[in-house]
């Protein structure tokens, strides 16, 4: 995964405490475009334990927020033919926690479209460590419009 990332390259100055590359205390996940969406991995550090050798659920919720966050605003700015992404928030997800997810491995994260309109997308999200799925996101993202508190937040 040699490309930039797409948060490096569209939301350079973004606090967002998941993807927000400005945010010197948040996990800064990198995503990456693939054929079919995006792809990240992901490196935790003890402090991101619930219990010893375990990832907290909300780390795990973060990751498969953001990223599918990402998904969505590449996708839509593809399907607009725009030469930025406009700034999507999350409307909606779940997560699902299939295993438990281990302190050691490097995460991976897929990510794809199920559904997509103007101005929304609908992507589910897998995240394995040595090869099994220990979670699975689902979420709908929609692009907002001037005059929504997230509207600039990437610039």
């Amino acid at each position: 995964m040699s490309k930039k990332a797409v948060q490096d390259k569209y939301a350079p100055n973004s606090i967002c405490f998941g993807c927000g590359p400005a945010n010197k205390e948040g996990l800064q996940i990198k995503s990456y475009r693939t054929d079919d969406g995006l792809e990240m991995e992901f490196e935790c550090d003890e402090k991101h334990q619930a219990f010893p050798g375990i990832i907290n659920g909300g780390i795990i919720g973060a990751l498969l927020d953001c990223h599918g966050n990402w998904t969505a605003a590449m996708a839509i700015m593809d399907r607009n033919g725009l030469d930025a992404p406009q700034c999507t928030v999350t409307a909606q997800y779940e997560v699902k926690l299939k295993r438990p997810t281990p302190l050691g491995p490097t995460l991976k994260l897929q990510s794809r479209i199920l559904a997509l309109q103007d101005d929304r997308a609908e992507v589910i999200i897998e995240l394995k460590a040595d090869g099994k799925t220990c979670a699975t996101g689902r979420g709908l993202f929609v692009a907002v419009e001037e005059g929504h508190p997230a509207y600039h937040r990437w610039h």
